[in-house]
């Protein structure tokens, strides 16, 4: 476990695995393991089930569906970038977003 916080909306731990290669299955019992440790010795009664994060610099959907369908807590697997894109494709996508989050919000 690399980060552990607590959400305040969501009253609950979060827990944040950094990963500096590619995913795993072992990572993801990794993060099941301190999901359980953390519900039964850390959360209290009137909080949330913590929920999971685990940060890779590469993940394989696949991988991703077939470790973490099913179980019972909630865990995310997000990758990350060692080094920015360029500026312009950068701004591309931002706007892209933002287009997209408009036409959602109206």
């Amino acid at each position: 476990m690399d980060l552990l916080f607590f959400h305040r909306r969501l009253k609950c731990l979060v827990i944040i695995d950094l990963k500096l290669g590619k995913l795993t299955h072992a990572d993801v019992g990794q993060m099941h393991l301190y999901l359980n440790y953390a519900k039964a010795h850390w959360t209290h009664e009137d909080e949330n089930p913590p929920v999971g994060l685990i940060l890779c610099t590469s993940k394989g959907e696949a991988l991703v569906r077939y470790a973490t369908e099913g179980l019972p807590s909630k865990m995310l697997v997000r990758e990350y970038l060692t080094a920015l894109p360029d500026e312009k494709l950068l701004a591309a996508e931002i706007d892209r977003t933002r287009k997209a989050l408009e036409r959602r919000h109206g």
